[in-house]
């Protein structure tokens, strides 16, 4: 009996489904039809505005397909483009343009002595600064010119470069420090800079002031 009640309640479960998979076909036809009639409404409304359509004459001319252009690599010439401006010499000859205090601060023409002076006495806040120590030279260079190069970007004045006072170094001699004012004397947005105060880092440092764009 249980087996026959089961049979019973499966085939009325299948004939709903059957219903309602039939009721969505014609549903769905019906979509179909309304939709179709709407198309033929539109197309005899278009006739009826333009009336008889009459092919034009066949000009007799071959068309030419013309091969598309081989795309220009620009996202990778700008790309290179700034890494050449971003590229900084060690054989730069920076001496020269060092000022000849007991720091060897930097200016450019523009910038008059009175704002070494305020950046040296700290007049503008300290917004940003990288420490290349552990760095290789190869990678400090190409660290230290990102830096600047982002630093000026975001609109900061005033940055400090940490390039260590070669404590740790073969002789004693910080492998950075002449190193780093001969890159950045080399960065355009670079206006200035000298050697930090005892309290920021005094001769492992520079502070730097940028041209903010």
């Amino acid at each position: 009996m249980t087996d026959r009640l089961r049979s019973l309640q499966d085939l009325q479960t299948l004939h709903r489904e059957l219903k309602l998979r039939q009721r969505a076909e014609e549903e769905r036809r019906e979509r179909e039809a309304a939709l179709a009639r709407l198309r033929e409404q539109e197309a005899r409304v278009f006739e009826l505005t333009v009336g008889p359509v009459v092919p034009l004459p066949d000009p007799n001319r071959a068309i030419l397909r013309h091969g598309r252009p081989e795309p220009e690599p620009r996202q990778r010439e700008l790309d290179e483009q700034r890494a050449w401006q971003q590229a900084l010499s060690d054989d730069f000859d920076v001496d020269s343009l060092l000022e000849t205090d007991e720091t060897l601060s930097f200016r450019r023409p523009e910038i008059s002595a009175e704002s070494v002076r305020k950046l040296r006495r700290g007049h503008w806040a300290l917004q940003a600064q990288i420490d290349l120590h552990g760095l290789r030279r190869d990678q400090a260079r190409e660290a230290l010119g990102q830096f600047i190069h982002d630093s000026a970007r975001r609109g900061l004045r005033c940055v400090r470069v940490v390039h260590g006072k070669g404590n740790g170094s073969p002789g004693r001699e910080p492998v950075l420090k002449a190193r780093v004012r001969r890159w950045l004397v080399q960065k355009q947005e670079v206006l200035a800079f000298v050697q930090a105060r005892a309290s920021d880092g005094g001769a492992g440092a520079l502070m730097v002031l940028l041209n903010a764009t």
